[in-house]
């Protein structure tokens, strides 16, 4: 069947001479013996009848009358409803009719087709007609009356329906909706028991039900499967791209009718559409077939565009992916280099610095030895002098070794520490006995404050280690500051905290506080970082390897506390915290209760 959409079309009404050589043409290629055009109204426009002369018919008494004068249908009314619905379903239909002049009756084979404008409208029939025979006026009412008992409105809305499934394929993208639409127009306009839609490859040895039309007394087969092998009329569908009747039987539905329709795409199947009907008796007509055919068609169609376009944008999605992901690999390999670079390049700032500080203290020593060994000491007591200011460059050679070696050890992850109890007291003794000399020799006020309370604070801990980190920060203190002083004070936080999997009581929070230099809020962020150094012309002017606090972070870290800096800014001071787990909660001394009388005055 050939769709609206699909024929030839004319815009224009034809004048009589047009009309002679447009019916030629009709006449040669169909046999007609009845040509002619009308409007909605069932009125002539163009008219031809082969017996016309015969009977003394001219065109004068047909063109431009009303439907039911001249030569005019046996029931004008009748007639006008079948053109009429011609025009509203742009459907052509065929069907026995009689017309009437000058009191005789004669019998045609008709067939009426909407002529279609550029934008599928029609306001205009074409009528051919194929001459049967005179009959008498009964037979001619007969006629009309079976006309009108076929329900023909019915068979009108029937395909003005199947023509809606065929635009509502042509309009979708989506594979499910196709599929479903597909079944429910089918459903509803043939008013079948069941429609099916089974997807098909050509690699597949079964079919699979993925949408269904049913009536709601039935089960559902959606996710049936259907072997190929043992289907053989669904096999000689696919095979033969033809329309097969089938037994539902066979396929293990409880019906005995039905059709089997495939959907193609250039002649290769890709699907199968499945009907039944519970009525044994009815009988699929040549127009219902030509029909479903055109369908099955328009869905094979529809199924292989938007699997395309499915494939399409999948593959657009998975480039799209592929080009984030290379996106996000070049940033994270660029973040990497950059990385690598500022690694290279403070390394190379610390080897530099490194290198200076390793060379003061060791031309010290060689500069101090050789006066004592060329004899430029005058006398025991500069000898003496020159021995000690050679020992005090070893010594400070031999801690910058150990902070490389310290945080060697550290980046390769074999710094291992034993903890032990350790007093506070005893560290902070020590940590002054060490620096305030230091602190004095640039008049810089020295004070350690210590928690009150009765009996020995404990902590958990490496000694040597913390010993390590504290004369670190206060000798950092001192030597970055130029005026005020350094306060050392020890808080006691409770609160359990795991270590090395043991748990303690609590911890204590150490802060070296100074009046110094200070460092900007935006530079404080490198002070932990191994290797970086927050002004290499600063670390200069001071000396040191730039290591100190790196250490002192992993250090405090390995034994379960948390190093933190703060300075307001250049010239405010700085103030370090670390905390150390306690190894037994402390009897806390607090403020004594005033008195009685006291409280009562």
């Amino acid at each position: 069947m050939t769709l609206p959409s699909d024929r030839s079309s004319s815009t224009t009404e034809p004048t009589h001479s047009a009309a002679s050589c447009r019916f030629d043409s009709l006449l040669s290629a169909s046999g007609a013996d009845l040509v002619l055009t009308q409007d909605t109204a069932g009125r002539c426009l163009s008219f031809y009848w082969n017996a016309a002369e015969r009977y003394n018919l001219c065109l004068d008494q047909v063109i431009g009358k009303p439907v039911d004068q001249g030569f005019s249908p046996v029931s004008a009314e009748s007639y006008v409803q079948q053109v009429q619905q011609v025009l509203e379903s742009l459907v052509p239909v065929s069907f026995e009719y009689p017309f009437t002049y000058t009191n005789q009756y004669f019998a045609f084979d008709l067939t009426i087709s909407p002529i279609l404008t550029p934008y599928g409208a029609a306001k205009l029939v074409v009528v051919t007609g194929k001459f049967l025979c005179n009959v008498s006026e009964s037979r001619a009412l007969e006629l009309v009356d079976r006309l009108l008992k076929s329900d023909s409105s019915h068979h009108f809305r029937y395909q003005k329906r199947l023509n809606q499934v065929i635009w509502n394929i042509r309009r979708s993208l989506d594979l499910e909706s196709i599929w479903q639409q597909t079944v429910n127009g089918l459903g509803e306009a043939l008013e079948v028991d069941r429609c099916l839609i089974c997807p098909y490859k050509p690699d597949e040895p079964v079919l699979k039900v993925l949408a269904e039309y049913r009536h709601p007394s039935l089960p559902s087969m959606l996710g049936t499967e259907f072997s190929l092998e043992t289907a053989t009329r669904l096999r000689q569908a696919l095979t033969t791209l033809r329309p097969v009747p089938i037994d539902f039987d066979g396929l293990g539905v409880d019906v005995s009718s039905g059709l089997a329709i495939p959907t193609t795409y250039k002649d290769q199947p890709n699907g199968l559409i499945i009907l039944h009907q519970p009525e044994q008796l009815r009988r699929w007509n040549d127009v219902e077939i030509e029909l479903l055919q055109e369908i099955a068609q328009q869905v094979g169609a529809g199924v292989t565009y938007v699997t395309l376009l499915e494939e399409t944008r999948s593959l657009a999605a998975e480039l799209q992916r592929a080009n984030e992901n290379l996106r996000q690999q070049h940033k994270e390999l660029e973040e990497a280099r950059r990385q690598a670079e500022a690694a290279s390049r403070l390394k190379s700032e610390f080897l530099a610095n490194t290198s200076h500080e390793l060379r003061t203290p060791l031309n010290g020593m060689i500069g101090f030895l050789k006066l004592i060994m060329d004899g430029m000491a005058d006398d025991p007591e500069e000898q003496n002098q020159f021995i000690q200011e050679a020992y005090r460059s070893a010594i400070h050679l031999l801690n910058i070794i150990n902070d490389i070696l310290d945080i060697a050890k550290i980046e390769a992850g074999k710094m291992q520490l034993d903890l032990n109890p350790i007093e506070l007291d005893d560290l902070l003794t020590d940590v002054e006995n060490f620096t305030r000399p230091q602190a004095q020799q640039k008049n810089l006020s020295f004070e350690i404050l210590t928690p009150a309370t009765r009996d020995e604070v404990v902590i958990y801990g490496n000694y040597q280690r913390l010993l390590q980190v504290m004369l670190n920060l206060v000798g950092n203190a001192i030597k970055f500051t130029h005026e005020g002083g350094i306060t050392i004070s020890a808080e006691v936080i409770p609160g359990k905290v795991v270590v090395q999997g043991e748990e303690k009581p609590g911890t204590v929070k150490i802060s070296v506080a100074d009046t110094g230099i200070g460092v900007s809020l935006e530079k404080q962020d490198k002070l932990f970082q191994t290797f970086s150094q927050v002004d290499g012309s600063r670390t200069r002017q001071y000396g040191g390897t730039g290591l100190g606090l790196a250490i002192s972070q992993k250090l405090v870290e390995a034994m379960g506390g948390v190093v933190n800096f703060f300075s307001m800014g250049e010239g405010l001071g700085s103030t370090v915290t670390f905390t150390v787990p306690l190894y037994q909660d402390p009897v806390m001394i607090t403020s004594p209760i005033a008195d009685s009388v006291d409280l009562l005055m």
